[in-house]
């Protein structure tokens, strides 16, 4: 992930040096190339596996395939299929790219309302800009769908086959670079108590009512009940209530790193637990905020433990003990 974040700098670096020169295309479409690798562009047909940082002119961040470390999949749509396409639009910029490729566009927002019919976004004011990278180009020509489809899919799971197995490297050079010293259970969750906090730990059935922030092991907050973090990490939503959480423990749907990891916690004690993907999302996606077979960290505090019905604290098992390791 690191190697990620050092890729999604230089590309930051090189749209700002790059935001001279820029060609017109068609449809009021601007670009410019930061490598034309020479390579034969894309057709309608072919698909490409791309990295993209997707910005407006208000300079806020859209998305990043730098932030998942999977690269996006993109065919492109023959002009005999394409409905609603226009010179200068999405599909325009595709065609317009080759394997190694790498280069900046403007989609112009006004042709985009004019050809279509639809509203500008109110999130930008003229333009939307795409800086894309080319990772593989694959090529249609005599190929069915189904072998191209199956070379496409392919790639993608060995995309993702390397995330899984830089899962442990990344949990470990977190833990060094913090420099935690964690317990592990027998599951693989590790954790951190720094405040032991006072009274019983919760049994299935309890409802925890906790604060609590979820990050990356690269630093990147995607979820907190905090505010006035979620305002520092573009996270805000103004329709939430920013209140602590509420989990019954085995009811509420959570990740097993949270059922397990709340279950060692006392009233008023705060904790980091590190979540391996198996406890977690594994190899689901989620959204454009966690990767597959990302390891998660939170920062929980126990503000209350309520005490559920008795039933349920006599059916459940025990949380695991930590192992030697």
């Amino acid at each position: 992930m690191k190697k990620s974040i050092l890729v999604l700098t230089a590309a930051a670096g090189l749209m700002l040096a790059s935001c001279q020169n820029f060609k017109k295309g068609e449809g009021g479409l601007e670009y410019k190339f930061l490598k034309d690798n020479g390579q034969e562009k894309a057709v309608g047909g072919d698909v490409l596996a791309m990295d993209i940082i997707v910005k407006t002119d208000r300079d806020s961040l859209l998305a990043s395939t730098y932030d998942l470390g999977l690269p996006q999949i993109a065919p492109i749509i023959p002009d005999s299929m394409m409905q609603g396409g226009y010179p200068g639009d999405n599909n325009t910029m595709l065609k317009m790219l080759g394997e190694g490729d790498s280069a900046v566009f403007k989609l112009n927002l006004d042709t985009m309302a004019a050809k279509t019919g639809q509203p500008k976004p109110e999130f930008a004011d003229n333009f939307i800009q795409f800086t894309i990278k080319v990772r593989k180009h694959f090529k249609k020509g005599d190929l069915t769908d189904s072998v191209l489809f199956e070379q496409v899919n392919e790639y993608y799971l060995a995309e993702m086959e390397g995330l899984k197995k830089a899962e442990d490297g990344k949990i470990a050079s977190y833990v060094e670079k913090e420099k935690l010293q964690p317990k592990k259970t027998e599951s693989g969750l590790q954790y951190v108590i720094t405040e032991e906090g006072t009274g019983n730990q919760p049994s299935v059935g309890d409802t925890v009512v906790i604060n609590y922030t979820g990050q990356l092991t690269n630093g990147k907050i995607f979820d907190t009940n905090d505010p006035k973090l979620a305002e520092e990490n573009d996270l805000f939503n103004p329709m939430r209530q920013y209140e602590p959480l509420r989990v019954r423990v085995g009811h509420t749907p959570v990740i097993a790193g949270w059922t397990e990891g709340l279950q060692l916690l006392k009233k008023g004690a705060t904790a980091k637990f590190i979540i391996p993907s198996e406890l977690g999302y594994g190899e689901r996606q989620q959204q454009n905020t966690i990767p597959p077979y990302a390891p998660l960290v939170f920062d929980v505090e126990i503000v209350d433990i309520i005490p559920g019905p008795a039933e349920d604290a006599e059916a459940a098992p025990a949380p695991q003990a930590p192992s030697a390791n």
